[in-house]
C-alpha cells in the first residue's frame, strides 16, 4: 500500500490513509510550502486536520513552521505542554482538541518542497519503529512531490486549500496603505489573532472589501 503514494495523481490522499492507518496518529495533513506567507495544503485526512493547519498559518508558529525553518522533525508528545515555546498555538489548539503532532521537513538535498504534519488527540510519542515508518512515509512524499515540481504538475496534485487570496490580500493592503509586503502581511496576521479568525477568512474579507483597507492601518 505505501508503495502507491509514490506514484498516480491521487497519492496525497493514499499518503495520508496510510499515515492514520499504519501509524499511531488520528489525522494527517501534507502541505507545500515556500517563504513564510506561501503556503498550499494538498490534502488532509479530514475536516479536523485542516483546522489544525490553518491555525498554525494563521498565528506563524507551531511544530509545522519550525520544522519548515529548521529543516529538521519537530516531535511534540504534548502540545499543551509547549506553551512557553508556541503560546498562541498551544493554547488554541489544545481548545481544538490536539493532544500531540509530529512535523516532518519534506526536501531533497537543499530543496525545501513543504511538510507531512501527522497530528494525535492524546499526547504521546512515536515509537522507534513508528518514527521510522513516518521518515519514510515522508521521503515517498518529498520525492513525489518533486517529481511533480520538475514536471509542473501541479495542478494534479489537486490543492484542497489554496492561500492565494491571502497573498492578493497583502497586496492589496501594502498598495492601499503605502507600506511593505511584509508588513502587510504582519497586520493581517495581527488583525486574525485578535477576531479569532483564520488568516484566510480576514484575506477573503479584505478582498471583498468587508474589511476596509483603512481599518487594518495601525
Amino acid at each position: 500500500m505505501i508503495e502507491q503514494c509514490a506514484t498516480g495523481v491521487e497519492w496525497p490522499q493514499a499518503l495520508c490513509t496510510v499515515c492514520v492507518k499504519v501509524l499511531p496518529v488520528d489525522a494527517a495533513g501534507l502541505v507545500v510550502r515556500g517563504e513564510e506567507r506561501s503556503q498550499d495544503t494538498v490534502t488532509v485526512s479530514d475536516g479536523w486536520s485542516q483546522a489544525i493547519e490553518e491555525l498554525q498559518y494563521s498565528l506563524g508558529e507551531g511544530p509545522a513552521a519550525e520544522a519548515r525553518l529548521g529543516g529538521d522533525p519537530v516531535l511534540v508528545a504534548d502540545v499543551e505542554a509547549e506553551r512557553g515555546r508556541w503560546p498562541w498555538f498551544a493554547a488554541a489548539s489544545a481548545e481544538a482538541g490536539l493532544g500531540a503532532m509530529f512535523a516532518f521537513p519534506l526536501h531533497i538535498g537543499g530543496i525545501r518542497l513543504g511538510a507531512l504534519n501527522l497530528y494525535r488527540r492524546r499526547p504521546g510519542g512515536l515509537s522507534a519503529d513508528a518514527l521510522a515508518d513516518a521518515v519514510l512515509l515522508a521521503d515517498l512524499a518529498a520525492l513525489a512531490l518533486l517529481e511533480s515540481e520538475l514536471a509542473d504538475d501541479h495542478e494534479k496534485l489537486r490543492m484542497e486549500v489554496s492561500y492565494q487570496d491571502v497573498h492578493l490580500a497583502t497586496g492589496l493592503l501594502a498598495a492601499g496603505l503605502a507600506i511593505g509586503l511584509e508588513e502587510a502581511f504582519v497586520r493581517l496576521r495581527a488583525h486574525a489573532f485578535a477576531e479569532r479568525r483564520t488568516l484566510l477568512a480576514v484575506s477573503r474579507d479584505v478582498l471583498e472589501r468587508r474589511i476596509p483597507v483603512d481599518r487594518l492601518a495601525n
